[in-house]
């Protein structure tokens, strides 16, 4: 494997691990309306991503300084082309960030309730436009000779890329209701639990039309390969929530989760992002890289902190492994 590939990969985890973690704390965000009731149910379901919520997004900013670093030509054409949705998913996260930390800085029932409603739509927002930019990324936007996005917003908006953001926010949606029934215990834990299993019916028939889809305007072999399994972890998921099997059932959604974007990332090799207008124009993984000697440094600095980063990582969670329940909430 040459180095071009192994960063591709490399570059594919990290957004699988983002999707993953952040996944479930968009999914929290976008249902603190309806399952919190009432101030108190409301922390409760804060406190069960507040100690995790910030670690989770450095996979974003390490994702993002991979793709600068290893395919500076990929990075620039993104972000100059896709400079307004990112530019919501930005300043979302800024709110969103703002909002947990602030929200318990007043005791007023109206300063909570804004940080509340903003805390939900910088979740929301990001569920959806994420799903619309790896949308884009996999179809295809119009580039010139010089690799140089030449369409406008609207282009973005195309029937493919938006029921991709219908995916990812039915998909990181049920996995915050998964991840709830799962880290708390009393009246959330069961009103979690129900929901997650409405939720994942939902959800089957959305991700299903858009990995058909995928499948079908590529047909990419190994694209197809790893969808099915996708799917089938989706299904598995749909029983484990109706049997409340919440461990088994954030597994699910996890892998599902993975699974997807590893078929967006499968589909999309050798091309980063392709050209619509013509096939030449498409930068790959070749003409969009560093040079070798940038992408050696790169690897070893990888290989020697990665793991390190995994570990704290994986300690993080399991010192915070424990269910909470609404009496460990002060009135």
């Amino acid at each position: 494997m040459d180095l071009t590939t192994f960063w591709f990969l490399l570059i594919g985890v990290l957004w699988a691990g983002y999707f993953l973690l952040e996944g479930f704390d968009f999914g929290v965000g976008i249902l603190l309306p309806v399952l919190g009731r009432d101030d108190r149910s409301r922390r409760l379901a804060i406190n069960t991503i507040g100690p995790v919520w910030d670690g989770n997004e450095v996979w974003l900013i390490v994702a993002g300084g991979a793709t600068f670093a290893a395919f500076p030509e990929w990075y620039a054409t993104l972000f100059s082309g896709f400079f307004l949705p990112l530019l919501l998913i930005l300043v979302a996260l800024i709110v969103r960030g703002v909002a947990f930390e602030y929200r318990g800085k007043r005791d007023g029932a109206v300063w909570r309730k804004r940080w509340d409603t903003a805390i939900f739509w910088s979740s929301l927002i990001p569920a959806i436009l994420w799903g619309v930019a790896f949308g884009n990324i996999v179809r295809g936007v119009p580039l010139d000779a010089n690799h140089e996005y030449v369409g406008g917003f609207f282009n973005l908006l195309n029937p493919y890329a938006l029921l991709g953001g219908l995916t990812t926010l039915a998909l990181f949606t049920l996995h915050g209701a998964v991840f709830l029934a799962l880290k708390t215990d009393g009246p959330m834990r069961e009103q979690a639990g129900a929901l997650a299993a409405k939720l994942a019916v939902a959800a089957v028939p959305v991700a299903a039309a858009f990995l058909i889809w995928t499948g079908i305007a590529s047909g990419d072999v190994w694209g197809i390969a790893v969808s099915v399994p996708a799917a089938l972890a989706l299904v598995t998921a749909v029983v484990l929530t109706r049997v409340r099997r919440e461990g088994w059932a954030f597994t699910a959604t996890a892998a599902t989760i993975v699974l997807a974007t590893a078929a967006l990332f499968v589909t999309l090799f050798p091309n980063v992002m392709p050209s619509t207008l013509d096939a030449a124009n498409s930068l790959t993984t070749t003409n969009a890289s560093s040079t070798p000697y940038t992408l050696t440094v790169m690897t070893w600095v990888a290989v020697c902190f990665t793991p390190l980063v995994l570990i704290y990582q994986s300690w993080t969670y399991w010192v915070f492994r424990k269910r909470l329940k609404l009496s460990d909430i002060p009135a």
